[in-house]
Formats: structure tokens, C-alpha cells, sequence
């Protein structure tokens, strides 16, 4: 497992205040499901990090535990905003904020709307 110095994963905090950016952030290409998170901080892949998400007017932050698996650095092409793909463990925590997600954007999935994603 990579870890930041010091053997704990990194926290991050992620709120999502509505549909259409909770669409262009979660990546349903992922096994477990992943969530986009816009950072400057360096991340590198394999990276684990704890996530307190908290999703449109939901007032409970759910905490998810996943690895970066792709970084998209500043001036990325296509102008995608710079920050890490995380894709969630396959965990209850994981499969909570999964579920969470997919039944918030239940008929949106298919779209071909762009997002901040692959």
C-alpha cells in the first residue's frame, strides 16, 4: 500500500452541491466506482487517500477510502481541470458511496455529456 510520509493516507474533503457536477465527477468506468477530485497537491498513482464526501444537500459526510489511479496535471488537454481519479476500495465504504452516487444520477449515466473524467 503507498502511503504519504509518515504511513497514514492523505484526507481529502469533497463537496458536491449538485447533479450535473456530481455527473462530470464520478467515474462509472471504475470496477467500485471512482469520484474526480480537482487538487493542486502532487498525488502519485497507487496513492491511497480517505475521502469525507459529502453530496448535494446531504449533510453527512461519508468517508471512502480509494486509490489514485490517473492525474491530470495543470493545462491538461481539452482544458479538464487539474486533480486526481480516485477509484474506491472494494469495501463497504466504497460500495456505500457507489450506490449513493449511482442512485443520485440514476438515467443520467448514459449520457454523452462531457465530464471531468476519461
Amino acid at each position: 500500500m503507498s502511503m504519504k510520509p509518515g504511513g497514514r493516507p492523505s484526507v481529502l474533503s469533497l463537496n458536491i452541491n449538485s447533479k450535473p457536477a456530481l455527473y462530470a465527477a464520478y467515474v462509472p468506468i471504475l470496477r467500485n466506482g471512482g469520484i474526480f477530485i480537482p487538487t493542486t497537491r502532487p498525488y502519485s498513482l497507487g496513492e491511497e487517500v480517505f475521502i469525507l464526501l459529502s453530496l448535494l444537500d446531504d449533510p453527512a459526510k461519508m468517508p471512502v477510502v480509494g486509490k489514485v489511479v490517473w492525474v491530470s496535471p495543470a493545462n491538461a488537454q481539452n482544458n479538464r481541470p487539474q486533480g486526481i481519479g480516485i477509484h474506491f476500495n472494494s469495501d463497504e465504504s466504497g460500495a456505500e458511496a457507489k450506490r449513493k452516487i449511482e442512485t443520485i444520477l440514476a438515467g443520467t449515466l448514459t449520457s454523452q455529456r462531457p465530464t471531468h473524467t476519461v
